[in-house]
């Protein structure tokens, strides 16, 4: 940290319903008169995961035939109450590490990534270089790739179609980003734009399936136009990265407002 510099990574709360929301978050208001004055307070409710949401995935969100993360099994694992393993509790004290943005479009030379050209792993290599910065084992590997323009462009399609959509197409990274999480020992991705999809392979999960093979937090949903505006700014794509979840026992994420200190 050397200037105090601070952003929000978060998307709005996601309370306006539309096609990219089919699950509104809930949003009441109490106001209570008392006296001459009076209060008020308010109800949230969300289902944060999918499009919508900057949320953090915790570890037991998502499991392939070989189970969970650490091979645990999910049908013991998750219950009705929570999972009883790799629940976002364990997250509680904060993610804080170091940041490093990787901004795709600039790279290219386009305005956001598309369907026919995802993020592949090889050209985050090239675009590490090409910004001048080194990532680390222990890292918050940023990969930005245009989603506020690409949706303007397309407000109807890709991340703009409800959720849970069958067979979705979707701009963003492709598996190959898997081996350059891996290599690199990332303990944390946060994008914008996620899995390319179809991902043209016989797995249930793409760059997803970093959860429960590589143990890595995912931060999904995340608005990052604003950050690689200041990174082109402040002449520096590392920062300092906080993310604190809430402290929901046995829960399998939590909206989260991640933040960004230079």
């Amino acid at each position: 940290v050397r200037t105090g510099r601070s952003l929000s990574l978060s998307r709005d709360f996601p309370k306006l319903p539309g096609p990219g929301n089919t699950y509104p978050a809930n949003h009441w208001m109490k106001i209570v008169p008392r006296g001459t004055g009076g209060f008020s307070a308010d109800y949230v409710g969300i289902y944060y995961h999918g499009n919508a949401s900057t949320h953090l995935d915790a570890l037991c969100h998502r499991w392939d035939d070989q189970g969970m993360w650490n091979g645990r099994d999910p049908d013991k694992e998750i219950t009705f109450d929570g999972a009883t393993f790799g629940s976002v509790d364990h997250w509680s004290t904060g993610l804080i590490t170091r940041g490093v943005l990787l901004d795709v479009p600039k790279y290219r030379g386009e305005p956001y990534v598309t369907l026919d050209k995802p993020v592949h792993g090889w050209e985050l290599e090239d675009i590490a270089k090409a910004q001048g910065v080194a990532v680390e084992p222990g890292d918050a590997l940023v990969v930005y790739s245009g989603r506020e323009a690409l949706q303007a462009d397309h407000p109807d399609k890709y991340y703009g179609v409800p959720f849970g959509t069958p067979n979705p197409e979707r701009p963003g990274l492709h598996a190959s980003c898997l081996p350059f999480l891996r290599d690199y020992d990332i303990a944390v991705l946060v994008w914008d734009m996620m899995d390319h999809m179809p991902n043209g392979y016989d797995i249930p999960w793409s760059v997803h399936g970093a959860i429960f093979a590589y143990g890595i937090a995912l931060l999904d949903n995340a608005l990052l136009q604003p950050l690689a505006e200041v990174c082109a700014q402040e002449g520096r794509y590392e920062f300092m990265l906080t993310i604190a979840p809430l402290k929901v026992i046995g829960g399998t994420g939590s909206p989260a407002n991640p933040i960004a200190l230079f």
